[in-house]
């Protein structure tokens, strides 16, 4: 206790002197004095200040972007379709043909070979622009994303490979060898794609090798997409025309040809590429297919770091879960029916070190790697799989390792393997456990599926709650469905992802029905979507939505990426900019007919309280006019009912006077002359202002006929009677006496208000700028920046249909928002419907306290009755 106390008396003694040195702060704090308040109200003033009053985000960075409306119509259009996975496949195929064909008769016409200007590699490394390697950077002063890539020069195909061809016997896993970009998530995905014969080849849909023009079709935020590139790819080492080291070298050698002896050493087929090729010298398919795939996300750093899962689904259209090996509940369950059904129903991939750091290798498995999962056998009670490295070397060294003593000639011959590091490699069900930590499982649809899908943006709060914005579909018949929260993928628009980051995570329920059916799986390090599997029963659902947004301080918003790269790379900053345009346009909010119809409603309400207001305050302050103006004439009538009485009494006493002394002038001359003589006085002269306000008797020195100037009043003007007051006065309600006022018209009433609430045309202009107040104290860090999370997030529900029923099941998706336009008792019958569904989870520590009723019904609020799934 007295440590406390010497501490508060060394504080306030610091205190003191610092108060008494003048310092800024000393008089900032007796210039401001700190608020006088409890606890509780402290606390409310924080969480005022930390939101943002006005939450929203940039929607288009482009100015004046017209393409963005084409996408909101064509989104509004197809959220209410349901499509075929393969008609979205083949709709984007087609397209993709179309252009192919379109740049192939150009080039022909012009006897030209196909040049990407968006994506011209050779010019971009030329001129050091760097736009197709180096992505847009969002942190101040590191580096751009990309500027390790040290590629020396760039080449068409035919100028790189000898005998150049798109496939040889087809693309295999074999084929696959990662380069210099990090971007062995999509090599093991194409892995585990070449597994299912005819997936990898359905991504290139047009190409002509002699033109130098090739199609690519991908998967991207819920529909297939289609790209296109020319035939340039990236070489190691420079022309002989720009190197030195290797071109002293070999022209001291004195051989015939030495630049072409460069070539072929230095700059020819597979092995002279800087970023993936393939295995084969001339097959070409792999670097083709990775530039297309750069291209689509804006340049090859952006396709740096990723998941294997996330990969495949850009290449399959399909949907990726995540699991890992410490959370499978039955492995025997595990094995039998998902392993084992690898490369049918679905793709696996696997990586470990997932709470590491990447160090290095433990027994030749790399930490924060990602394989594929090609195969899994159960032969003679051993449980083996067959896994891939992308790097195309590096293999397991433990049992059943390349050269293991589990290897016979009958094992080798039962599972067709031979030695060598090829990165392909067997691995025991129980060492692939313990070895690797977690599995990314993506289930494959074919045309048995159909989807149904709809953006919107969401306002995210700080705390964890389901938000008030719901997704609601129909269900027409007993059907599997899949159900995919996901939010865009910032892949695409790298640099400008802001400085927030969102975990998705969702519950379906019944409508109506406090219990949920099923939630998605919290995921582990895939942020990009969750999902669910589950069979339904014909009915409404609601599936509600919860967000985790976390912020990075240290990431620029998009305004300042924008100040920041708008001079010096401008063409970067459009083709990016407009990939964000586009992918935020999907999440545009349109108000539907009922949220219009209440909004007109009540702003048809507001107005009317409005004019009834005004013609309230108009009547009032008419009658209250009227009742001064009458007062001011009564008291007028009353001064001028004063003055004429003395007028009348004035005249009444000079004509008094005036008959005593014709009296008296009578008697004088009727008199004799010795009578007593009268002192003579002149005639007193009564002066009144103009008003009648003052009167003033002074006696008249040359006699009866001389005047006075007039004494001036000095109070205000009076009118003197009340006819003139009312013709001087007479207002426009028709006031003709203290006793009349008119009633007022309806239509009058009107005009005055339509005058009243019509801004006048120069009061904006003639109105004074206001200085802004002095802040009662400074403004803290959240105030300053406060929070304001905004997230365009979809879902996509795919259903199963049988194709042999007249009428197969469909579903109706929509999007269900607190309307604010609703009237009290609407609002109030909306948040009780709202409550049904958005309480806690059950596994919450808070979930109990927030349960209403009798134990009975408590229960059933979290287990339900049963309704609403298929058995």
């Amino acid at each position: 206790m007295a440590d406390f106390d010497d501490a508060v008396s060394t504080s306030s003694s610091r205190t003191g002197s610092a108060t008494a040195s003048g310092s800024p702060s000393s008089t900032m704090s007796s210039r401001r004095r700190p608020k006088q308040q409890t606890p509780q109200q402290a606390i409310d003033e924080f969480w005022a200040k930390f939101s943002s009053k006005t939450p929203g985000k940039a929607t288009t960075v482009i100015p004046q972007n017209p393409w963005t409306k084409k996408v909101i119509k064509r989104n509004a259009v197809n959220s209410a379709s349901d499509v075929s996975l393969q008609s979205s496949y083949e709709t984007a195929a087609a397209m993709c043909r179309a252009k192919v064909e379109k740049i192939i008769q150009e080039c022909r016409r012009i006897n030209k070979k196909y040049r990407d200007v968006h994506f011209d590699i050779e010019t971009d490394l030329k001129l050091h622009y760097r736009d197709t390697l180096e992505s847009l950077s969002n942190t101040e002063g590191e580096k751009r994303p990309g500027s390790d890539f040290r590629p020396l020069s760039a080449k068409r195909v035919p100028d790189i490979f000898d005998k150049p061809q798109f496939y040889i016997d087809g693309p295999t896993a074999n084929d696959v060898r990662q380069g210099r970009d990090g971007d062995c998530w999509l090599m093991a995905a194409l892995c585990t794609l070449s597994n299912k014969k005819g997936l990898i080849e359905r991504l290139c849909v047009a190409r002509d090798e002699r033109v130098g023009v090739y199609g690519f079709v991908f998967f991207r935020d819920g529909e297939w997409v289609s790209e296109i590139v020319d035939d340039f790819l990236f070489l190691t080492k420079s022309d002989y025309d720009d190197g030195y080291l290797e071109r002293v070298l070999l022209d001291d050698l004195e051989r015939r040809n030495p630049e072409e002896a460069y070539r072929k050493i230095y700059q020819s087929n597979s092995n002279s590429l800087y970023f993936a090729q393939c295995q084969h010298p001339q097959e070409t398919w792999l670097p083709l297919l990775e530039k297309a795939y750069a291209k689509a996300h804006g340049d090859y750093a952006a396709i740096e770091g990723g998941f294997g899962g996330e990969g495949i689904e850009d290449l399959t259209g399909g949907v990726t879960s995540e699991l890992y090996t410490t959370d499978i509940l039955d492995k025997e369950y595990f094995w039998k029916e998902e392993l084992l059904k690898v490369n049918k129903d679905f793709l696996f991939g696997c990586s470990t070190g997932v709470w590491g750091t990447g160090l290095g290798e433990r027994k030749g498995i790399i930490e924060l790697h990602a394989y594929s999962i090609q195969k899994a056998v159960e032969i003679d009670g051993v449980r083996l799989l067959r896994l891939k490295n992308p790097w195309g070397k590096g293999e397991w060294k433990g049992p059943w390792s390349d050269g293991s003593k589990e290897w016979t000639p009958e094992w080798l011959k039962k599972l067709g393997h031979r030695f060598g590091d090829d990165g392909d490699f067997w691995i025991a069900y129980d060492d692939l456990l313990r070895k690797y930590q977690a599995f990314e499982r993506t289930r494959l649809f074919d045309q048995t599926w159909r989807v149904n899908q709809i953006w919107t943006t969401l306002d995210v709060p700080w705390t964890l709650d389901y938000h008030d914005t719901r997704f609601c579909f129909s269900v027409s018949k007993a059907t599997s469905v899949v159900i995919a929260l996901a939010q865009l993928d910032d892949r695409y628009f790298r640099g400008l992802e802001g400085q927030y980051r969102f975990v998705l995570s969702f519950r379906l329920h019944k409508a109506g029905h406090e219990d949920y059916l099923v939630r998605s799986e919290t995921p582990y390090r895939m942020r990009r979507s969750v999902n669910a599997e589950l069979d339904l029963e014909e009915g409404e659902y609601e599936v509600r939505v919860r967000l985790d947004a976390q912020r990075f301080e240290s990431l620029l918003p998009v305004d300042q990426v924008l100040r920041q790269n708008v001079k010096t790379r401008r063409d970067k900053m459009i083709r990016v900019g407009l990939a964000y345009d586009l992918a935020h346009s999907k999440g545009a909010i349109e108000e539907t007919a009922e949220e219009k119809a209440a909004k007109a409603a009540k702003e048809e309400k507001r107005k009317d309280e409005e004019r009834q207001q005004l013609k309230t305050k108009l009547l009032t302050r008419r009658e209250e006019a009227h009742y001064l103006r009458t007062k001011q004439v009564l008291r007028e009538q009353k001064r001028q009912q004063r003055q004429r009485e003395k007028e009348k009494q004035r005249r009444a006493d000079s004509k008094a006077k005036k008959e005593e002394r014709k009296k008296k002038k009578e008697k004088r001359e009727n008199g004799s002359g010795m009578g007593e003589v009268e002192e003579l006085r002149p005639p007193a002269i009564e002066v009144q202002d103009e008003n009648g306000g003052q009167v003033a008797q002074v006696m008249n020195p040359r006699g009866p006929r001389a005047q006075l100037p007039p004494v001036k009043d000095e109070s205000p003007t009076k009118i003197n009677s009340a006819d003139e007051f009312c013709e001087s006065e007479e207002s426009d309600d028709g006031f003709d006496s203290p006793d009349d006022l008119s009633e007022l018209s309806e239509r009058e009433i009107n005009i005055q208000i339509d005058a009243f609430l019509e801004p006048s045309p120069s009061s904006s202009k003639l109105q004074a700028p206001q200085q802004p107040l002095e802040p009662e104290e400074d403004p803290d860090e959240f105030e300053l920046s406060p929070w304001n999370a905004v997230a365009t997030v979809g879902l996509r529900v795919y259903h199963k249909v049988d194709e042999s029923d007249d009428k197969p099941a469909t579903v109706e998706l929509r999007v269900v928002r607190t309307n604010p336009y609703l009237d009290s008792d609407a609002e109030e019958a909306e948040k009780k419907q709202e409550e049904k569904t958005g309480g806690l989870d059950v596994d919450d520590s808070a979930k109990d306290a927030t349960l209403d009723g009798p134990p009975r019904e408590r229960r059933r609020s979290i287990v339900g009755d049963g309704k609403g799934r298929r058995p």
